[in-house]
């Protein structure tokens, strides 16, 4: 089998595939691919049988949705699986046959044999990088809550050490998928109109509402996607910074994630040292009280985690932490980081 390395300048030389370029994560994903360090690479969409022929967008260019068939994956040197998770493992092995590297965002890969967690941004904020094999396995990216605390706390870190954190995460319906955000439409529209609310997502009524626990017959409970958050934050920040007690509710919000953070540091510390050193690449401090506060709205479609910070009353070494981020856009940045380090690690030129 021959490997295509080759590249030039802006990933020229490349080929990547997107498996799912109709979910809200391959959208992000094609979206924003095009004014990454990989933009001269070419792009293939990919999906099941019912999208053929559609027309999706790849930055401004349309391109036609193409079979998941195993020679639509030869040359691929990297594939982008932001599928269903069944169909994403269903699909794998002709990824794997096509000798291409992995990098999946529907979470569908986790926990298998070989897998690993990554997060570009954190390896970066650490100056390391994670192992990476010259044939490495699948890569899942983290959870995107898991990227924002970890950036988050690595950063404040360095400057002030942390003796305890404690974080509440606000869940957005985007994180379900289409359907999720279909259902609270939906909901919300029916409330209006005093009709029946549909509930196979939630099995709850989630509009006009917050909540710590969902229906048993929800697709996915809140404390799964809680445990995975922790999971990979651990993983990701590789033991530099403690593992906060966290608590995930579900918001009615159609997209971007909210944090609250209380950090009880080791040794007191200004708000204004604080903000200074979270400061920097992937960061914006709302400074002005005459600035409208972070929130889901203004985060969307940013790159930047949007925080404030606010000393707590009753204790000195204790500060406040509000934080706003666009949950699909940091997944798809570090999903396109991490397939530049995966392209960085293939082996280049002709491979008999």
């Amino acid at each position: 089998m021959n490997s295509r390395t080759n590249f030039g300048p802006g990933g020229a030389g490349l080929r990547f595939a997107v498996v799912g370029p109709s979910t809200l994560k391959g959208k992000e994903i094609t979206e924003i691919l095009p004014d990454s360090s990989l933009a001269a690479a070419d792009v293939r969409l990919l999906d099941s049988e019912d999208t053929l022929g559609n027309l999706e967008n790849v930055g401004e260019e349309m391109t036609f949705v193409q079979s998941v068939a195993a020679d639509n994956f030869e040359g691929a040197d990297v594939v982008f699986f932001a599928s269903e998770p069944a169909f994403t493992k269903k699909t794998l092995p002709l990824a794997t046959r096509a000798g291409s590297a992995v990098v999946d965002v529907s979470y569908g890969l986790e926990g298998e044999p070989g897998t690993s967690i990554r997060a570009p941004w954190l390896d970066r904020e650490l100056a390391e990088s994670a192992p990476m094999d010259l044939q490495p396995g699948p890569v899942v990216v983290a959870h995107p809550a898991s990227i924002v605390l970890g950036l988050l706390l690595l950063r404040l870190q360095k400057f002030a050490k942390p003796r305890s954190v404690i974080a509440t995460v606000f869940e957005p319906a985007s994180e379900r998928g289409r359907k999720g955000l279909d259902e609270l439409h939906q909901q919300t529209v029916n409330i209006l109109s005093f009709q029946g609310l549909p509930k196979d997502i939630y099995d709850a009524q989630v509009a006009f509402n917050i909540m710590q626990k969902l229906g048993p017959a929800a697709v996915e409970p809140l404390e799964s996607t809680e445990k995975r958050i922790l999971d990979h934050f651990r993983q990701t920040v590789r033991g530099h910074v403690p593992v906060p007690s966290l608590v995930l509710l579900q918001a009615s919000v159609f997209h971007g994630h909210a944090f609250s953070l209380y950090i009880d540091l080791e040794n007191p510390a200004t708000v204004s040292d604080l903000a200074q050193a979270l400061a920097g690449e992937h960061v914006e401090i709302v400074r002005s009280a005459e600035e409208e506060s972070p929130n889901t709205v203004s985060a969307a479609g940013q790159e930047s985690v949007l925080v404030t910070l606010r000393p707590d009353a009753q204790r000195e070494t204790g500060v406040w932490l509000w934080a706003a981020a666009d949950n699909l856009r940091v997944l798809a940045l570090n999903a396109i980081g991490c397939a530049e380090q995966l392209v960085a690690s293939r082996p280049r030129g002709q491979v008999q």
